[in-house]
């Protein structure tokens, strides 16, 4: 669950209509026309058909989007990992959910106006207060290096720039375990520019219908979306091989709202509870 940053395709459906308009006439832009032949890229290997993404890590007993989450998700059996990128005033991607660093440090201030220095050092908030391990806003190449070769990485790409975030990915070897969620419009031109083999992720307009969706998919197409929920659409989406993975953590988060999920065929879960999910998926026979 990402919040307030959801976004849908909504402009890129209107790039389309601009593009291939009642007069069938293209832009002349490098943007618009390079996305006549965009193909699908594949998603990363992972060994479970329905994959399990660990929402923030596993954060029930540690705090969210620290590399200890990380840790546990993949002992937990997680096959990736949600984290969310920001940028320091000095250039520095760090990960942390939130603009601001009070929730998470009961310190003021937000990422984009601190440099590196002023926050490399900042203790995060425990979950229990009888937890007295020190825990860090981790750096974006330190998830990567914890996470190569154990674990694919669901990239929810809130406030980062896309070359300099590609060329650790690149310096990680981390090309292959990458799924990109994009929060802005530009981030999709962005992306496919500078690595049009990365999977790109993002939400489904509710303004459209099946027909203008399908249109809109094969021109600007997508890997994942994550709010296919009507039958509807379900079935456009794996008629067009697109992977859907739902959001299922919630505070009602459980096994009544796995198996809902699980009888809408969806490709993947994100949760709250990755190592109970597993578990029910283990007792279903479905890992």
């Amino acid at each position: 669950m990402r919040n307030g940053s959801i976004i849908t395709l909504t402009f890129l459906f209107t790039l389309f209509v601009n593009a291939y308009g009642l007069n069938n006439t293209l832009t002349t832009s490098s943007f618009s026309q390079g996305f006549l032949t965009l193909q699908s890229t594949p998603l990363p290997k992972t060994k479970h058909k329905l994959v399990v993404i660990a929402h923030r890590g596993s954060h029930l007993k540690v705090p969210e989007n620290t590399l200890a989450a990380y840790e546990n998700a993949i002992k937990e059996g997680a096959d990736y990992v949600e984290i969310d990128l920001r940028t320091t005033k000095d250039g520095r991607l760090v990960i942390m959910h939130d603009e601001s660093i009070t929730r998470m440090t009961g310190k003021k201030g937000l990422v984009k106006d601190l440099n590196y220095s002023e926050i490399k050092d900042l203790k995060l908030n425990p979950n229990h207060k009888e937890d007295t391990t020190t825990y860090r806003i981790p750096e974006f190449t330190s998830v990567l290096n914890l996470c190569k070769g154990r674990i694919n990485i669901y990239l929810d790409f809130k406030d980062a720039d896309v070359p300099k975030t590609y060329r650790l990915i690149r310096h990680a070897g981390m090309q292959n375990n990458i799924v990109v969620y994009l929060n802005k419009e530009e981030q999709y031109g962005q992306w496919k520019n500078v690595a049009p083999q990365v999977p790109l992720m993002a939400s489904l307009p509710d303004n459209l219908d099946i027909s203008q969706l399908k249109n809109l998919l094969n021109k600007m197409p997508l890997e994942v979306v994550d709010n296919a929920y009507d039958n509807e659409k379900l079935s456009l989406m794996h008629k067009m091989k697109i992977a859907v993975w739902l959001d299922v953590q919630s505070k009602d988060e459980g096994p009544e709202k796995w198996g809902q999920a699980l009888k809408q065929s969806v490709d993947g879960l994100q949760t709250d509870h990755p190592e109970k999910l597993v578990k029910y998926l283990e007792g279903q026979g479905i890992r």
